[in-house]
């Protein structure tokens, strides 16, 4: 997308001017993290330039869109939005949805790198005039409120060294937490949340690898029999949301898991239960190079 007909053929579709959506699937499908960084700077009159150093797109030019690319759901302007603007968003939207979506604000705090959250932590003052921290604190009252707000907190190591032994000594009291769950909600267990709202991914990781060594069981079975009956309805959404949240980070890791534990491509699942333009632009933007 580097080449000036196509930024213009951008900046026309989003600037409502009439949309050939087919063009809208091939460029931005094809396109990586610069090209539409470059759009967005060149775009200052769809884009400000925030004083907190991302380009924010303003509400109600995004409430239009949305209507104007409705048959993408959603894809195609997330995929052209700042990334911290993206997730300021999306945790915003989870908080007023309520329990059902806050696995939306897990999946943000936990899958960006502490400078992507923290990116989508400055976006989040500029556009609410409020931190995620606060209103996470204020819009949940449940006993996930404690670690939601510690999750969204952090700002954790991303080196390589991890201490197996500390690692062991955490996974026994993870595990003594779940073994004694019936007296305490094990998320509303002090150290159970220091452990997974400070520890590094790879610590986490350790963590897990003795958790099976000391309890017996993988604690991917544990965390299954505890959620099996509070499954995420709203599939298209996530779908959506994973997709293009994930493309240039490991999309490639996503799919191979997905095929490891399903059988089948991403890319045959949403041949076969997606539809028209929608399909089209996911296709695109999972068997990008």
């Amino acid at each position: 997308m580097a080449n000036p007909q196509e930024l213009e053929a951008l900046t026309k579709a989003f600037s409502g001017l009439g949309v050939d959506e087919k063009s809208l699937i091939s460029i931005l499908g094809k396109s990586h993290l610069e090209h539409r960084t470059t759009f967005r700077e060149r775009s200052p009159h769809l884009f400000i330039e925030d004083e907190r150093s991302f380009e924010r797109w303003d509400d109600h030019s995004i409430n239009l869109l949305r209507h104007e690319f409705m048959r993408f759901e959603n894809a195609v302007v997330h995929c052209a939005m700042h990334p911290w603007q993206r997730d300021a968003r999306l945790v915003y939207e989870a908080l007023r949805l309520g329990p059902q979506s806050y696995g939306v604000i897990v999946e943000i705090a936990c899958t960006r790198s502490s400078e992507e959250l923290l990116g989508a932590r400055k976006a989040y003052h500029s556009l609410y005039d409020h931190s995620i921290e606060e209103d996470v604190a204020t819009h949940i009252t449940g006993s996930e409120r404690k670690l939601l707000v510690a999750l969204v907190s952090a700002y954790r190591y991303e080196g390589p060294k991890v201490r197996e032994d500390t690692a062991k000594s955490e996974a026994k009291i993870v595990a003594n937490a779940i073994k004694n769950g019936d007296k305490k909600n094990p998320i509303e267990d002090d150290e159970v949340i220091r452990i997974l709202t400070t520890r590094s991914k790879l610590h986490l990781k350790a963590i897990y690898k003795h958790y099976n060594e000391v309890s017996g069981k993988s604690i991917h079975e544990v965390i299954d029999e505890a959620m099996r009956n509070d499954a995420d309805h709203n599939t298209k959404n996530s779908l959506t949301r994973v997709i293009v949240t994930r493309a240039d980070v490991d999309l490639k890791e996503i799919k191979e898991g997905y095929n490891s534990l399903n059988g089948v491509p991403l890319s045959q699942k949403i041949e076969d239960n997606a539809n028209g333009n929608y399909k089209d632009f996911l296709l695109a933007l999972i068997t990008k190079d």
